[in-house]
């Protein structure tokens, strides 16, 4: 995955042998840090520029699946870096199209990432439907591969059937624990999620309910 256009005041300096100018061009850039932190389904990135200046030494990376709203979203960052050409504010987070369901793995090496968000998925309410939500055994797997021990997995709907299903198969998989509400309560993440994505604030608006729940990915036990 070549990140440099999409992080372009992250891009590391060459250190390697000479080449020709025409090279330069062609050749694919490296990245000082690597992407810590997920918003899968970003939507129309208000977590991501809200954890901008929150988390300042991370590069936030959101994938969306929809071209329009990915378009609206880079566009979006493309303003807000110009806006902040000063501060150097929002250089850390970026927004590409993909569908994490089934290529996640593309995007990430083993034990990278240190948060993903899962924030207002799509309930899919009708059974039929239901191996289409974004936590599921194989999903879950595939999260534990890419995220680092310690890292956490911020979970969070207005649907209390999906928040139970969320938690039933997280709690399921041997790779996460849940994190303890006081713990919970506390993270400065959960916070901001409650609050700055664009469905959170209709939630609010309509003053339904929201359910939230975090789980750590755990040490992988020794080899036998």
């Amino acid at each position: 995955m070549d990140w440099a256009s999409y992080y372009p005041a992250y891009i590391a300096p060459y250190t390697g042998p000479e080449e020709p100018d025409d090279h330069h061009e062609t050749r694919v850039k490296s990245l000082s840090k690597d992407v810590t932190v997920a918003d899968i389904g970003c939507g129309f990135g208000g977590l991501l520029v809200a954890l901008a200046p929150k988390l300042p030494d991370e590069l936030l990376l959101g994938l969306e699946i929809r071209t329009q709203v990915t378009e609206f979203v880079q566009d979006r960052i493309k303003a807000l870096r110009n806006q902040n050409a000063d501060s150097g504010l929002y250089q850390n987070i970026a927004c590409l199209r993909a569908n994490t369901m089934k290529f996640l793995p593309n995007f990430f090496k083993k034990g990278q990432l240190s948060k993903v968000f899962l924030c207002f998925p799509d309930p899919h309410f009708k059974a039929r439907k239901h191996k289409a939500r974004i936590v599921s055994l194989t999903l879950n797997s595939e999260y534990a591969f890419a995220m680092k021990p310690g890292g956490i997995i911020y979970t969070i709907t207005d649907v209390e059937d999906l928040h139970k299903w969320m938690v039933k198969h997280l709690e399921d998989h041997p790779s996460f624990e849940r994190v303890g509400k006081e713990e919970e309560a506390e993270d400065e993440c959960v916070k901001t999620m409650m609050v700055e994505t664009e469905e959170g604030k209709k939630v609010e608006r309509n003053k339904g309910e929201k359910f939230v729940a975090c789980f750590r990915r755990l040490e992988d036990p020794p080899w036998p």
